[in-house]
């Protein structure tokens, strides 16, 4: 099945160009059963990257346009009333489906953002006393802008919370970007996209993904580096122990998507800004910022020490 993956990424990379790190996070995201949060100024590729994974996979796929004027039902569904048939029916929203494109989430009010916690967290959905179970495998992928941009709305802390990872696209470089012009000349290469791997295989790699070994000491190090955030004089909220979780699933996908087995620190201290950056509130007289907020997950890191010990045969 490891295979399914290489092609995956080529097909991506047909439409994706010079984002290979990009790509593999959210292999990781989807690989990890968790959901990604894309953060970057507009035109930059955010859309352009679900949709070439979506296309990639045989499964379903429905975006919804996030606005101010959007409502709750407008994602989960509403229940009518039929006519015809002289009863309630229920209307599923576009929530219901495999990949659910949440696109500029937050240009949405807050209340219209958190309709979405229930489904990320517990794959389903209760509406009006009734609980409605989302398909498998789920993915939620949004996309938002950076909160200076005009018309946005800050993700409350709980719905942060819930997305695994939090990336950037980032501008291409000039090569890559004459490159994008090249092949986007003529047509979209999106439009001839074809799925590699459809639902069964995503959930067969996901069982293999559990198997991936990671060493007790690995497990303390996860635990020592979330205390680091909640002793940090900077920081207000540190890491959950969800975002503890977060870390250790997205470290077993990685390391898989890597063609290993097993888990190495080098791995966790990857990953850890891309699961810490979002999930971390600073105090309000903080010499750090949310543009330099990087800067303190990395001394984070610099001052935890990394464990030596054998973690390929520790039990």
């Amino acid at each position: 099945m490891r295979d399914k993956l290489q092609l995956l990424r080529e097909n991506i990379s047909k439409v994706i160009i010079g984002k290979e790190e990009v790509t593999d996070l959210l292999l990781t995201t989807l690989l990890a059963r968790g959901n990604c949060l894309i953060d970057d100024v507009p035109g930059v590729g955010k859309t352009k990257l679900a949709n070439a994974l979506a296309r990639s996979l045989g499964i379903d796929f429905k975006r919804i346009q996030f606005t101010p004027d959007l409502q709750p039902a407008d994602v989960t569904g509403i229940y009518f009333y039929n006519q015809k048939e002289g009863d309630f029916q229920f209307r599923p929203g576009p929530v219901f489906t495999n990949i659910l494109l949440a696109d500029e989430i937050n240009r949405a009010v807050p209340r219209t953002q958190s309709s979405l916690l229930e489904a990320m967290e517990e794959q389903q959905v209760s509406i009006e006393g009734t609980v409605f179970p989302l398909a498998s495998p789920f993915l939620v992928i949004a996309t938002q802008n950076p909160l200076e941009l005009e018309g946005t709305f800050p993700l409350p802390e709980a719905q942060l919370d819930r997305f695994l990872l939090k990336i950037q696209m980032g501008y291409p470089t000039a090569e890559q970007e004459v490159e994008i012009l090249a092949r986007f000349k003529q047509k979209d290469p999106l439009t001839e996209l074809k799925p590699v791997l459809d639902g069964e295989g995503i959930l067969a790699l996901r069982e293999e993904v559990a198997q991936v070994h990671l060493a007790p000491v690995l497990m303390d190090y996860i635990a020592r580096l979330a205390a680091a955030t909640r002793e940090n004089r900077h920081i207000r909220l540190g890491l959950s122990p969800r975002g503890s979780l977060a870390l250790m699933r997205a470290s077993l996908a990685y390391a898989f998507l890597q063609g290993r087995d097993y888990v190495l620190p080098d791995d966790l201290k990857y990953l850890f800004p891309f699961v810490a950056s979002h999930r971390l509130i600073l105090e309000y007289d903080s010499e750090y910022g949310e543009t330099n907020k990087l800067e303190l997950i990395e001394e984070i890191l610099a001052k935890v020490p990394v464990p030596t010990e054998d973690v390929l045969h520790g039990s």
